[in-house]
Formats: structure tokens, C-alpha cells, sequence
């Protein structure tokens, strides 16, 4: 806590501002990580200190604010784009970020208490209400952000805050007051569109996409926040919010419209995310000027589009099956290379022999379906596991292997990871395939290399689907498949999913080969 000194002088460091620039100027230039825990240290002394304007306060935190821009710009980079980080470190880059935005959205939020509470130097900072209110809401964002961004369940904290935010800026009429957040190239906006930025991440459905792509959404989301629909009235809308009892938005069933509810929803933003997924495709991808920070390939986008079109619409997608709940155990091992490495092409189908594999894990599986399962994961000190990770499995009942892809990951209230699991096939049949002799050399060289042939019988059309290692087909030129000593033609027709280190395709059996 700080004191306040005879003659007015309030004893902390950055009540000065020379002394302020002082602090931001030592702070570590070149790691992210160690420079956002120490502006989270700063922002948390301010917080706890006594004695400081309203005015003078804001400015502390408005310099800390920008001095942190770049550091969470390069550890978020940093943490969507290292494989299979060590947990400690995972944990390291998390706890700086949301520990940071955590410390960032109370001191604005002192701000504002102070501000409205008549404190000394408020009515200097009551220009900039409006600004110090939205602050208050992005930070508040950044935290559901990074919480989604690990799977995890979102503090009610969060919903509380939201809500006496908005209820706040609506009272004092400041939430479509068109405002610039922060200086400029920044564009304006308004509380109104920073509370419906936050709404709108949960109605997304983040955890079904893997971190990089859930920042694409949340991007897509900022970029298309200026067309979303909010009204007392549900029509139009797809979501609620209750600003009375705060708790997490939720889907309109149709008939069940209540009074004193918030609604809200995609609105224009469902023709525009159509328009703009029609210009990624034909553009090839979107460039930095979009606002994704960073320019991405049209494979990376046009599935998240598709995702939040499906989401943001009236009909969200209905689960395939329904789930039956069970108990018993699974034996994981994670990724193509141990997937694959376990197959014997000489076998008719594979029995997963896991023993001795240190990279095994066991789950329990709680519950079943005809296309899938849900586990529960135990903590791992390597956490590889993601959405869209493939594994291989094999029950405690079953004498062979299945292959997997991890599609959704949740947190409950003890932090117990839960997964959703696509089972692609539950008896993994290993095959041969080969270059086909009518394919290009030029680039394309594809000896033998293991596959897993998904379907064992070709259907009415004489297709099949294959599982194939990323990086050894090009997509396009035909493959010879040897499945028990008998050789196929395979003519690609489709690509079903490129993983990070799968290929998931669909093939034509064009002819035998003698």
C-alpha cells in the first residue's frame, strides 16, 4: 500500500511521473514473458496503493497499458506456435497473460469506482470515461480469451464484472458513445461493441477449434463486431444474457423468450462472414491488413469461417449420435509418428501392441457414442494434447487398434480435462501404398510408405477413405495400394482433413493391378 507523505506526496514509485517512464524504460525488452510479469507486478502495487488522483492513477495505468502492447503481441505469438510445449512452460507463458489482463481490467475498473465515487482529480478523468470503461471490458475479453484458449472453465468473476460494466455505461449513458479506445491506427468503437465482442466468443463454440484457429475466430469475431445484433427483444437474436444473474450466454430455444433479458446475436455479420469466406477463397487467404496480426493461407481461415457461420446461425450443428454413459479405459498414444510406427503392413489388421511405449497414456472413457467417445485426460508433463490431435486407442475389451482424432477439449470445475473423440475406425487396417506409374516424378516421389485404409470394403461408388502421414502425397496424383498382397489404383477425390501431421483423404478404386 502506498502512503501519502506530509506535504501530499504519495510514497510509490510511479506516483512520479519521471519516475513512472523510469520504470516502463527498465522493464525487459527482450523477453515477452518476464516483461508482462513485471508490468502484472506493477499494475497489482497500483491497484493495492491508497492516495493516488483519479487522473494520475489512469495515467499509470495507461502507460503500462502501451508498454505491454508488444510483449502480449509477441507471447501470444509464442504460445500458439510452440509444439508440444513442457507444461511448466505452457503454464509460465499462460499465467503471464491472464495474469496480466487480470490486473489490467481491476485497475481500470478502480478507475472507474474512483471516478464515479467523486475522488480527487475525477473530473479530469471523466473525459475519458467511456475509454476507461471499454479498457475495462477488452481486458476483461483477453481474459475469457486466454481462459478458452486452454480449454478451461471461465470464472464467474468474469460473467459479474461484464455485466456491472455494461449495466454501468447504460446508465450513464456512455455505451454508444463512439470512442478511440487507444491513440491512433486504432479505430473507434464503443462499449457496446466491446460488450458484444466479449459476448460473442463463448456463442462461438472455441472449443472445438485448436488455439491457432480460436485466434482466427476471435480476429473474425472483432472484425465483424460493428454488424452484431443486441436488443431486449430475441428477435433476430440466437443468444441471451442475463445482466441480473450473470452466468455464461445461452442459446435461444425457440418459445423460451424471457423479460429482463439481454438478446444477441450474429445479425449482419452472417452475410458479411458468407462474403468474406467467398473472397479468402478466391484471394487464397487474408493478408496482415485484415487484422489477424499476421497473414494466413486460405486452408487455416475458410474452415473457421465455416465454423462460425455454422455457429452464429439459427441451426447450430445437432450431435450426430447420441452418448451413453459408461466406464472403462483406453490406452492413448499421441500423434501420426507413433501411430503410424506401430502398424504392420504385412498384417490384416493392426493389434496395437502398446507395451513398453513410454509415451502411452491411460484414460477413463465416460461415455460412448456410435461415432465417437468422451474421456477424461490425467495431467501429463508434455501436454500435446489438442483439438485435432490424431491418436491411436485401444480399449481394455478390444484386441485392436483404432484411430482417433481429438475434435473438443473442456475443463470442469476441478480442472479436470474432459475430450471429445471422433473415432475414425475402431480396427486400423494397414496398407502399402506406392508412386502409380502414370504419376509425374518431377515433385512427387513417393516409395512405399505405410497408410491406414479407414473403410474395408469400397462403397456403391467404389470409394474408400485413407489415413496417410502428412507430407507424402501432393493430393492430386494417383497411388498404388497393396492390401494383402493384392495391388489397387487409388484416384484422389478428396481431401477430408489435413492435419498437422495426417492426411485424411477419400480415393477412387479405379482398377486391379495385375
Amino acid at each position: 500500500m502506498a502512503l501519502r507523505l506530509p506535504g501530499g506526496i504519495i510514497d510509490h514509485p510511479m506516483a512520479n511521473p519521471v519516475q513512472a517512464r523510469q520504470v516502463v524504460a527498465e522493464l525487459p525488452d527482450q523477453d515477452a514473458t518476464m516483461a508482462l510479469e513485471k508490468i502484472a507486478e506493477w499494475l497489482e502495487s497500483l491497484n493495492q496503493a491508497d492516495g493516488f488522483k483519479v487522473d494520475r492513477r489512469y495515467e499509470c495505468v495507461d502507460l503500462l497499458d502501451g508498454a505491454a502492447r508488444r510483449h502480449q503481441q509477441e507471447l501470444t505469438q509464442e504460445y500458439l506456435t510452440t509444439p508440444r510445449v513442457q507444461k511448466f512452460q505452457e503454464n509460465r507463458l499462460w499465467n503471464a497473460a491472464f495474469g496480466y489482463y487480470k490486473e489490467l481490467g481491476e485497475a481500470y475498473v478502480r478507475c472507474i469506482k474512483e471516478c464515479v465515487g467523486g475522488f480527487d482529480g475525477a473530473s479530469a478523468a471523466e473525459r475519458v470515461l467511456p475509454a476507461i470503461v471499454a479498457r475495462a471490458l477488452r481486458a476483461l475479453a483477453m481474459q475469457l480469451k486466454w481462459t478458452l484458449l486452454r480449454y478451461g472453465l471461465v470464472e464467474r468473476r468474469i460473467w459479474t464484472h461484464l455485466a456491472l460494466l455494461y449495466r454501468f455505461a447504460e446508465d450513464k449513458g456512455l455505451s454508444e458513445k463512439a470512442i478511440g479506445i487507444y491513440p491512433v491506427p486504432h479505430p473507434k468503437t464503443t462499449v457496446k461493441r466491446e460488450f458484444l465482442k466479449t459476448l460473442m466468443l463463448p456463442a462461438s463454440s472455441l472449443d472445438g477449434l485448436t488455439p491457432v484457429k480460436q485466434q482466427i475466430a476471435e480476429r473474425t469475431v472483432a472484425h465483424f463486431a460493428e454488424s452484431f445484433l443486441l436488443s431486449t427483444e430475441a428477435e433476430g437474436c440466437t443468444h441471451s444474457f442475463d445482466l441480473a444473474a450473470p452466468r455464461p450466454p445461452a442459446r435461444l430455444v425457440s418459445g423460451a423468450a424471457e423479460s429482463g433479458l439481454l438478446y444477441f446475436g450474429a445479425g449482419k455479420a452472417l452475410a458479411g462472414l458468407d462474403r468474406l469466406t467467398k473472397q479468402v477463397a478466391a484471394r487464397g487467404g487474408v493478408t496482415h491488413d485484415y487484422g489477424l496480426g499476421t497473414n494466413y493461407h486460405k486452408d487455416e481461415v475458410i474452415p473457421v469461417l465455416r465454423h462460425l457461420a455454422q455457429y452464429w446461425s439459427d441451426s447450430p450443428p445437432a450431435r450426430g449420435s447420441e452418448r451413453r454413459p459408461t466406464a472403462t479405459r483406453i490406452t492413448v498414444v499421441p500423434g501420426a509418428d507413433q501411430v503410424f510406427g506401430m502398424l504392420n503392413p504385412s498384417a490384416t489388421v493392426s493389434t496395437g501392441d502398446f507395451s513398453g511405449n513410454p509415451t502411452a497414456e491411460s484414460w477413463i472413457v465416460e461415455n460412448v457414442s456410435d461415432s465417437g467417445c468422451g474421456a477424461i485426460v490425467p495431467p501429463q508433463k508434455i501436454d500435446w494434447v489438442k483439438v485435432g490431435a490424431l491418436i491411436g486407442m485401444k480399449s481394455e475389451i478390444s484386441e485392436y487398434l483404432g484411430i482417433g482424432v481429438i475434435r473438443r477439449i473442456t475443463r470442469d470445475a476441478h480442472q479436470q480435462r474432459r475430450v471429445g473423440i471422433q473415432v475414425l475406425t475402431k480396427t486400423a487396417v494397414p496398407i502399402t501404398i506406392s508412386k502409380a506409374n502414370t504419376m509425374s516424378a518431377l515433385n512427387f516421389d513417393l516409395r512405399e510408405e505405410t497408410a491406414i485404409l479407414l473403410t474395408v470394403k469400397p462403397d456403391a461408388r467404389g470409394e474408400v477413405e485413407v489415413l496417410l502421414r502428412e507430407g507424402i502425397f501432393n493430393g492430386r496424383d494417383g497411388l498404388e495400394m497393396t492390401l494383402q498382397r493384392r495391388n489397387y489404383r487409388l484416384e484422389p477425390l478428396r481431401t477430408l482433413e489435413a492435419g498437422d501431421d495426417f492426411y485424411w483423404a477419400r480415393f477412387k478404386v479405379t482398377q486391379h493391378a495385375e
